[in-house]
């Protein structure tokens, strides 16, 4: 059998692979899916990529399996790993993570102001995949970046470079970091003015330098060669899907709760009221990750912020034993039920942290309304993907009962609509967007079901 695409999705626990066909006629179609556990631990992930497609020919019920184009994306071994470096926190600090975060990458240090001896420790010790430089408006501020670039060239790391900081300096900047060998990419300034944000240019090429340097995964290299399309951070595929969405259907919220993470992307410009009360500019498109809410890796981290007696109350059962027993895809009744109680718990968490609220400040005119943070106020349609809410028979059910009670928070109305992901495939869409975005698009529409 032949199909036209096979979309691999390398995650921290799972590799999923999908295979699609028909992709040039107005009715492409999703043939069907494989799945494995990743094979980090095992020294190469192509092993567990040939087991999902292995999974996928039985799921197919053929014995050969071939394909015009592979593609791929990857969050496994960590994700893409960035530190981040701006002048001031809520102004160019902000827009340069919001670019970072968009993009996919997994934030391991921000700093603000100058960079010292003991950032540059920290930076050592993260061996981050890809270093963001940003800092002042455009012909503002320039001697704390020219020093800034000076602390990063000094790094004994081979670490590509991107600057997307105050335009006029951008030769300085790169003349600067390549005597220190390393490889620079200069891009747009993410905060050309006051309380203007231009991240889209980074978030390309991030995911450019992604896909073109990016291989520490162990056998990621051997990925490399199999694929014949682009290579993206699993979450920048998921934003660049959940964009696609916007541009059709509106306002939304993406859900995508894996084994070590949980993301929250959502895609509006919110309420034009509290726009004109906000304290600082947010992006249309925004991405928080939740490092610490994954419902395998960081199961225990879950159980604690519930409460293990809660949840051993639940579930009917001690949890020892079956955390000890658990696979990564669970396959008992017990481990379907945790992972359900693990990912309610993440959803909400993640939703809380990711969403802004109304604050009140007092001056000497009196009280003022104000708002901080992502609004989502005008949500209209809440989606879950990833492996937990998709295959999870109360994903549904659990995004339709966000908390929703908690104060000043804005969070989306309670008259939005929940979608599934019910094909588990908006990865697979982003990434695939960038060769066919009609097609993309009419199977995502397909796949969405409550």
């Amino acid at each position: 059998m032949k199909v036209d695409v096979l979309v691999a999705e390398i995650g921290s626990t799972t590799t999923v692979v999908n295979a699609f066909t028909d992709l040039h006629t107005p009715d492409p179609i999703f043939l069907g899916q494989g799945q494995a556990p990743t094979t980090v631990l095992e020294g190469d992930v192509t092993i567990g990529l040939n087991n999902a497609i292995e999974d996928l020919k039985a799921n197919l019920g053929v014995l050969e399996l071939t394909w015009g184009e592979m593609h791929a994306t990857s969050s496994a071994a960590g994700g893409l790993k960035m530190t981040v470096h701006g002048l001031v926190y809520d102004m160019t600090v902000k827009a340069a993570r919001e670019a970072a975060l968009g993009a996919g990458g997994v934030i391991r240090e921000v700093t603000a102001g100058r960079i010292k001896e003991r950032h540059l420790k920290k930076i050592l010790k993260i061996n981050p995949n890809i270093i963001l430089l940003a800092g002042g408006v455009d012909y503002g501020e320039e001697e704390v970046i020219l020093d800034n670039a000076e602390m990063l060239a000094k790094l004994e790391l081979d670490v590509p470079v991107i600057y997307a900081g105050n335009k006029a300096i951008q030769e300085d900047v790169k003349e600067i970091l390549e005597d220190g060998g390393k490889k620079v990419f200069i891009v747009d300034n993410v905060y050309p003015n006051i309380d203007e944000f231009n991240i889209l240019p980074t978030r390309r090429v991030i995911q450019q330098v992604f896909e073109e340097h990016i291989v520490r995964a162990p056998g990621m290299s051997k990925i490399k060669d199999l694929i014949d399309g682009p290579m993206m951070p699993t979450p920048g595929a998921v934003m660049e899907a959940a964009q696609l969405l916007y541009d059709h259907i509106g306002d939304l919220m993406v859900l995508d709760v894996g084994g070590a993470t949980t993301d929250v992307h959502s895609v509006t410009e919110g309420s034009g009221e509290i726009r004109d009360i906000m304290i600082s500019p947010e992006p249309t498109a925004k991405r928080t990750v939740e490092g610490d809410l994954g419902v395998f890796v960081n199961a225990i981290n879950l159980i604690e912020l519930i409460g293990k007696e809660e949840v051993e109350k639940e579930l009917g059962v001690e949890l020892d034993q079956l955390l000890e027993e658990r696979k990564p895809i669970p396959r008992t009744k017990e481990e379907i039920e945790l992972i359900q109680i693990l990912t309610r718990e993440a959803v909400n968490i993640a939703v809380d942290r990711h969403v802004g609220q109304m604050k009140d400040l007092y001056g000497p005119t009196g009280r003022v309304k104000v708002a901080e943070g992502k609004d989502l106020t005008r949500v209209k349609w809440i989606i879950g993907t990833g492996g937990a809410l998709t295959r999870l028979k109360a994903g549904p059910e659990i995004l339709g009962n966000l908390r929703r009670d908690r104060g000043k928070k804005l969070l989306p109305p309670l008259d939005a609509e929940v979608l599934i992901d019910h094909d588990y495939i908006m990865a697979s869409m982003g990434v695939m967007s960038k060769r066919f975005p009609e097609a993309a698009l009419k199977l995502m529409l397909k796949s969405m079901k409550y």
